[in-house]
């Protein structure tokens, strides 16, 4: 008799954002003529930059010569774009890292769902509330939590809130953690964190042997020179923390699938004998056993990003979403609602009407407006009362999208 894994049975309902494609499908099957704006789902909408499209084609073009055919790469990556990475992302910023420690994949969602395979399931794991659902998901699968209560949450999670009061920036946990997954510039609240808070995190988990799981998925929309693009700028932070980075929003390349993650070799946890283990050479196994490497092609597309006018490029595009997310902010500021991130984040986090749940405020702003964005309630408890609105459109829409909202809610 086959068995399932039961710890996916304690997951609450579906998965957060095919639960709001449901909804708009229902939507648009009573209402054929509704033009739907999407600021929902944070899927990019322009064009990828010509450099990145011209090396494609290159890669494109060997793969249809015996000669210069690519098959199998190594799981790790291709040394060509960790090189490029390791000089453009990490060196220009006094962080210095070795090839073996940089691994390349298809995606930030995969890495930090999978990373959790490599650590005990008896380790109490600390979540922003609200976050990212594969976050909590992710541990729910492994068997690293209880059910879930009436709010929501899962018992044995440690649930950092992040509120307006704490500029959704949650404090250290009082009580002993053991994995603590953070996320600057953060998504969904459009939050980012100071060296001094970072530091304050980096100590934390250095005093606690824990071990911090940092997704850096938007550090690329960082403007303020003041704000760190990694945790590894905090002195130490090698010694605690593991950095998840991606292409998809960066470069466009939500289609194409390209991202890395960064483990030290300074990074250690424990065996239940407390004997300490070095993190890399597991994360390696793991990587080697279940990824067959991210395609060659869309490796030679990421290495584009890094040429002078891949950079060019691809910082024109993160400027008009940037735009996009100050004309969304400025909008409904003069509208009167309570608006936060959207200056150094694609995100946008806005306080729901009184009376609306933000459930309510979704199917509403559906109806009369037909636009789209995420109920802050599916990225956690303490996302009640929130509504996420992401920058990654058309800026025509996104002009069209705050007009409706002024006439219509």
């Amino acid at each position: 008799m086959a068995k399932i894994n039961e710890n996916f049975l304690k997951l609450q309902a579906g998965y957060l954002f095919p639960e709001i494609n449901r909804r708009v499908c229902a939507f648009k099957a009573k209402n054929p003529d509704a033009k739907i704006i999407s600021l929902g789902i944070g899927d990019v909408t322009q064009p990828l930059p010509p450099a990145i499209i011209e090396a494609m084609q290159r890669a494109v073009d060997e793969m249809a010569a015996a000669d210069t055919l690519h098959g199998y790469g190594p799981e790790q990556g291709y040394d060509f774009l960790i090189e490029a990475i390791i000089e453009n992302d990490y060196i220009s910023r006094g962080v210095d890292l070795d090839l073996s420690e940089v691994f390349i994949s298809d995606g930030s969602k995969c890495d930090t769902g999978n990373i959790q395979e490599i650590f005990g399931q008896d380790n109490i794991v600390a979540i922003t509330d609200p976050s990212y659902p594969v976050y909590v998901d992710s541990n729910v699968m492994a068997g690293r939590t209880g059910s879930a209560n009436k709010n929501g949450q899962y018992d044995k999670i440690v649930y950092m809130p992040c509120t307006a009061e704490n500029n959704f920036i949650p404090e250290p946990p009082p009580m002993s953690v053991d994995i603590i997954y953070l996320c600057f510039p953060n998504n969904p609240t459009g939050a980012v964190a100071t060296k001094e808070i970072l530091a304050k995190w980096v100590d934390f988990a250095r005093t606690s042997k824990a071990i911090i799981l940092f997704d850096a998925a938007y550090e690329a929309f960082i403007t303020d020179p003041d704000i760190p693009h990694s945790i590894y700028e905090i002195d130490r932070a090698k010694e605690v923390a593991i950095e998840f980075r991606s292409f998809s929003k960066t470069a466009g390349f939500t289609g194409i699938r390209c991202a890395f993650t960064v483990v030290p070799k300074e990074l250690g946890a424990y065996a239940s004998d407390g004997r300490a283990v070095e993190v890399n050479p597991l994360w390696n196994r793991r990587h080697c056993t279940k990824f067959n490497g991210t395609s060659y092609v869309s490796q030679v597309a990421a290495t584009a990003v890094y040429t002078g006018e891949g950079k060019k490029q691809t910082k024109r595009i993160i400027d008009l979403y940037m735009n996009n997310a100050a004309t969304i902010r400025e909008s409904l500021a003069k509208l009167g609602y309570r608006v936060y991130g959207g200056v150094n984040a694609p995100y946008l986090w806005m306080k729901t009407p009184d009376g609306f749940t933000s459930w309510d405020f979704f199917d509403t702003l559906l109806q009369r407006a037909n636009v789209v964005g995420t109920p802050g309630a599916g990225f956690g408890p303490s996302g009640e009362g929130y509504f996420r609105l992401t920058a990654f459109a058309r800026p025509t829409d996104v002009k069209e999208a705050m007009q409706r909202i002024a006439r219509s809610v």
